[in-house]
C-alpha cells in the first residue's frame, strides 16, 4: 500500500485493504502513440482530481510523462511564435517551471524563474496578485536579467483566473521587457483569461471544440479514469 493510502486508511478508520484506501490508478502506456495524433490528442493523458476540493480539479503534469505527448504539447505551444523573435523564456512558479524550461531548451534560449515571494536571495521586484483560490499572494522576479526591449515568452501550465499571469506580465514590463507571448496548456474563458488573450499574443493546446469541457472543469476523457473532477 502507498504511504498516502496508509495515511488515509488510518485517518478515516478504514481497513487497510478497503477499496477506498486502495484506489488503483490508471496506468499510462508510456510508449503508445496514436497513429493520427490529432491536435491536442495528449490532453486525454491529463488526470482528474480524485482527492477532493482542496486540490486543483485536474493534474496536467501527467502528460509530461509521455515522451511524444510532451514533445507535441511543446510544438503546439510554439507554433504561433515560429516567426517571432524570442530572447528569453520565463516560467511561473511552480508548474510553469517544467513546461517553461522544456520550451526554453527547445528554443535554445535562457530560462527565468518567476517565483512566489520569499525564495530568491537576490534583489527582486514584487507584484501582488490574487490566485485561482482567491488568496492574496506575492510574485517576485530577479532584477539582474531583463534589459529594456528584451522579448520574453511567459509560460505557465494553466491559466484559470489569470491573476498570476497578469502579475508576471507586470513584473516583466516594469523592468522594460516586452511580452513576446503567453503560452499555457489551457487558457480558460474566465474574465482574466479573456483579458490576457485580448491584450497579448497567446498560445494554448486546447482545440476550440474542446474548450466548453475545460471551462466546465469536466473532461470526457476523465471517464477512462473512472472518476470525475473533485471525486475523493
Amino acid at each position: 500500500m502507498s504511504c498516502s493510502s496508509k495515511r488515509r486508511a488510518r485517518g478515516t478508520g478504514q481497513k487497510a485493504g478497503s477499496s477506498r484506501a486502495l484506489r488503483c490508478p490508471v496506468l499510462m502506456d508510456l510508449w503508445r502513440v496514436p497513429s493520427s495524433r490529432e491536435t491536442g490528442w495528449y490532453l486525454a493523458l491529463i488526470a482528474p482530481n480524485v482527492k477532493g476540493p482542496s486540490y486543483p480539479w485536474l493534474d496536467p503534469s501527467r502528460l509530461y510523462c509521455h515522451w511524444q505527448g510532451l514533445q507535441d504539447c511543446i510544438a503546439d505551444l510554439l507554433q504561433p511564435f515560429c516567426e517571432d523573435p524570442i530572447d528569453l523564456v520565463a516560467g511561473i512558479d511552480a508548474m510553469g517551471f517544467i513546461l517553461g524550461a522544456a520550451i526554453a531548451n527547445t528554443l535554445q534560449k535562457g530560462f527565468l524563474a518567476v517565483r512566489k515571494a520569499g525564495h530568491l536571495c537576490v534583489e527582486t521586484c514584487t507584484q501582488p496578485y490574487t490566485d485561482y483560490t482567491a488568496r492574496q499572494k506575492l510574485l517576485e522576479m530577479r532584477m539582474d536579467t531583463i534589459q529594456p526591449g528584451l522579448r520574453v515568452l511567459l509560460v505557465d501550465q494553466w491559466i484559470e483566473t489569470g491573476g498570476t499571469m497578469r502579475a508576471a506580465i507586470q513584473l516583466v514590463e516594469q523592468q522594460g521587457g516586452v511580452i513576446a507571448g503567453i503560452a499555457a496548456i489551457c487558457i480558460e474563458d474566465s474574465d482574466g483569461g479573456k483579458w490576457i488573450q485580448e491584450h497579448y499574443k497567446c498560445s494554448q493546446c486546447v482545440p476550440q471544440h474542446l474548450m466548453p469541457q475545460f471551462n466546465r472543469h469536466q473532461l470526457e476523457s476523465f471517464q477512462a479514469f473512472g472518476a470525475t473532477p473533485g471525486q475523493a
